[in-house]
């Protein structure tokens, strides 16, 4: 086994690319206790602020939702939970359009 590198060390001692993919378990939710967790870590930082960007507007919206509209919504998290999930658990930095390019610019100041 080979030691971690210092752009793969976690607070929690988890590999990066399994505490990314954990951000987006709980959606909002998990990406603020990562992004609380994790200190160090940019990768997994970038996927937990990009978790609160991207879903706690579409938990509103699926609360303001009616009927089949806030099914819809609720339907479309889900896919991107998973997608973005597995994007993560490949060691991928992928970012979505509108979510990501507000974080980007927060990693960029």
């Amino acid at each position: 086994m080979t030691p971690k590198t210092d752009s793969e060390a976690t607070s929690l001692g988890l590999d990066q690319n399994i505490e990314g993919a954990l951000t987006y378990v709980l959606g909002w939710v998990s990406g603020i206790v990562f992004l609380l967790l994790e200190k160090e870590n940019k990768f997994i930082r970038f996927y937990a602020m990009q978790s609160i960007a991207i879903f706690l507007p579409l938990t509103i919206m699926w609360l303001f939702m009616p009927g089949i509209l806030g099914w819809l919504v609720l339907i479309a998290a889900f896919i991107a939970r998973v997608v973005l999930a597995v994007k993560a658990a490949q060691g991928e930095t992928y970012k979505v359009p509108l979510g990501g390019d507000l974080v980007e610019k927060q990693f960029n100041k």
